[in-house]
């Protein structure tokens, strides 16, 4: 079994709790629209598989036309990006858990379900330069999580066997991209969905501060 040379994080409930600017934008816009809005728990659920299923799901919670779709999407991605940095914050222990990874020479990758441009406003604006060797967001004609196409063209970049990667994420979702990309997978408690779905979409192993990580990391080093 290879040393572990790099990490492939999710970003929104891994990374950063964002789902307090994304319920606010989002729910700003339903408001506009005239539509229902929704509470923070509720968008943990609705979160996770790219800004158009979010879309959808919230459309078809407000029962209204799936006509009004790319309009709402639209409202919602202006808003968000005025929006995004008002109440995100890093997870307590990540910035020291990435800087940690650094230091020993494993890097560190960002791929997200968040449209790109988002992901990498975002990532730049909570960690420091040169945290990351690659942070890849949804791009137009690329399919979402969990389609492992993103994910394997970051392992490609790497340059590194499979075995050698880790992906950390906090939905069923993620624990489903690694399998497809064959990578071996760590759920995160902290984020927005609980251990029964991490363990049901097939987590390797769960953690509950990011500061297990690096204990992991060491625990498959001396394995």
């Amino acid at each position: 079994m290879s040393t572990i040379q790099a990490v492939v994080f999710d970003l929104d409930g891994t990374l950063l709790d964002t789902i307090d600017d994304i319920a606010d934008s989002m729910n700003r816009t339903l408001s506009l629209f005239g539509f229902r809005t929704f509470d923070v728990p509720t968008y943990k659920r609705f979160v996770g598989n790219g800004v158009d299923i979010l879309v959808e799901r919230v459309l078809a919670g407000t029962g209204a036309p799936a006509k009004t779709h790319e309009a709402v999407r639209r409202m919602y991605l202006k808003t968000y990006a005025e929006w995004s940095r008002r109440k995100t914050r890093p997870y307590r222990g990540i910035v020291e858990t990435v800087a940690a990874l650094k230091a020993r020479g494993i890097r560190a990758c960002v791929l997200s379900n968040k449209p790109d441009p988002d992901t990498r406003a975002v990532v730049a604006h909570y960690f420091e330069e040169g945290s990351f060797a690659f942070v890849v967001g949804q791009k137009p004609g690329i399919p979402v999580k969990p389609d492992p196409t993103s994910a394997n063209a970051i392992v490609a970049a790497l340059g590194v066997p499979k075995d050698a990667i880790l992906y950390v994420g906090d939905t069923a979702t993620d624990m489903e991209t690694a399998q497809n990309a064959g990578l071996e997978s760590i759920g995160a408690l902290w984020g927005f969905r609980d251990e029964e779905e991490l363990r049901r979409g097939g987590a390797s192993r769960v953690i509950a501060r990011p500061e297990e990580l690096l204990d992991a990391i060491d625990r498959r080093a001396s394995a």
